[in-house]
């Protein structure tokens, strides 16, 4: 019998913002939840927070892990709770059932 063995996924995210109005986030696992004032995205390496005035996700792919935010950007924040992936979805998991 031969054994497989299963190679951990690395870890990969970039985050690209210009000129604090438009941001790229790659590595976007699911959006937890989003209004516009808040964004809050379960990434490959934890929830990231995003806070700003008047956002917009102008470009959501789950397939392919990336996200589009516009807006007034004010600041990006981790949390490195494992929490959000361990509970079955997010919102858009939610609403797609």
């Amino acid at each position: 019998m031969i054994e497989e063995k299963r190679v951990p996924k690395p870890r990969v995210q970039n985050i690209i913002m210009e000129n604090r109005q438009k941001l790229s986030v790659s590595g976007v696992i699911d959006v937890e939840s989003f209004n516009d004032e808040c964004v809050v995205a379960d990434t490959e390496l934890g929830i990231l927070v995003i806070k700003g005035i008047d956002l917009r996700i102008n470009k959501l792919d789950i397939d392919s892990s990336e996200l589009g935010i516009e807006g007034d950007i004010i600041s990006l924040e981790y949390s490195d709770k494992e929490g959000a992936r361990n509970r079955g979805g997010g919102f858009f998991a939610r609403i797609f059932r």
